[in-house]
């Protein structure tokens, strides 16, 4: 017996669905959007790194080779020229890397903790007249700071600190950019909450502080600190208004320095170049170990949304 199986048309079947169709054109505009922004931050990465490649390239030249041969070609004269810094004035260099370590390790780390405590204070504390010391504190960011170097220097010389550790020093400890930082840190990241438990629990204010608010508000100090670091690091305008003594200069000064007399002595200005390049590494150094806890602070915001 022959079972005979009708066969239905081609004509006749379902057609196969395959899902909303797309608008012509779309995939190259799609292309088109991804394509604009990476063009533009490879000329912005470009546009950054071409200096740090000439510094690099320019601090490997000889005098000679400094001023006679393409500003991107390296050249022969590294270690010559970092025996020739390092020996300069009697060692006068690594005296600045030292006072710039200080001024910016010592500010970054004094202006974290003032930055904390009043952040957490104006975050979770009621007050009379809370609101105006925040507003005082975001027109204080707003300003710049020539408006505040000369009030300071004429302070400084009042009391007798001009010319001192001090003089760099002290004013780098408030930072109000730090304090408002903190302070829209601790309020998302320390729980009223769990304030008020650890004060019905008879913990002390100064307690809580230590061991709640600060552990959880650690990625955004430390975001702080290195925002700190590398603006006293960085900074020449309060130095070179506040320092008289070349002892105490630090390096953005003292590179300054260099520069200046280098007009009347060319070779100096090789010094000054390989002194730019090695200055650049403690900032790299702090980025590379610091930045996975920027991850953190991220993903922790995140989280928190």
């Amino acid at each position: 017996m022959t079972t005979l199986t009708e066969r239905t048309p081609r004509s006749a079947r379902t057609p196969r669905s395959t899902g909303p169709s797309r608008p012509a054109g779309t995939p190259r505009s799609a292309r088109r959007t991804r394509v604009i922004p990476t063009l533009v931050l490879i000329v912005g990465a470009i546009y950054t790194l071409i200096p740090i490649v000439w510094v690099f390239t320019a601090s490997t030249k000889t005098r000679g080779e400094l001023f006679s041969t393409f500003s991107f070609v390296p050249g022969t004269g590294f270690w010559q020229n970092l025996v020739d810094l390092s020996t300069y004035g009697g060692g006068v260099y690594w005296k600045w890397a030292l006072n710039s370590i200080l001024y910016a390790g010592g500010g970054a780390v004094l202006s974290t903790l003032v930055s904390a405590a009043a952040g957490y204070a104006l975050a979770r504390y009621r007050f009379r007249g809370r609101a105006l010391v925040f507003n005082v504190l975001l027109a204080g960011v707003m300003l710049p700071q020539i408006t505040l170097a000369i009030p300071q220097y004429f302070l400084m010389a009042e009391i007798g600190l001009a010319n001192t550790y001090w003089a760099v020093l002290l004013p780098s400890i408030i930072n109000p950019f730090g304090i408002y930082l903190a302070t829209i840190y601790a309020q998302s990241s320390v729980p009223e909450d769990t304030v008020e438990a650890a004060r019905l629990d008879g913990a002390s204010e100064l307690r809580i502080f230590r061991s709640i608010a600060m552990p959880l508000m650690i990625p955004g100090l430390i975001t702080v600190f290195l925002l700190q670091f590398v603006g006293i690091w960085n900074n020449f305008l309060l130095p070179f208004i506040m320092l008289s003594n070349e002892e105490l200069y630090p390096l953005t000064t003292g590179l300054y320095l260099l520069l200046n007399r280098g007009t009347g002595t060319p070779a100096l200005y090789s010094l000054a170049i390989i002194g730019a390049l090695l200055a650049l590494i403690p900032l790299l150094l702090m980025v590379l170990v610091l930045q996975r806890f920027w991850r953190l602070d991220l993903i922790s915001g995140s989280l928190k949304g």
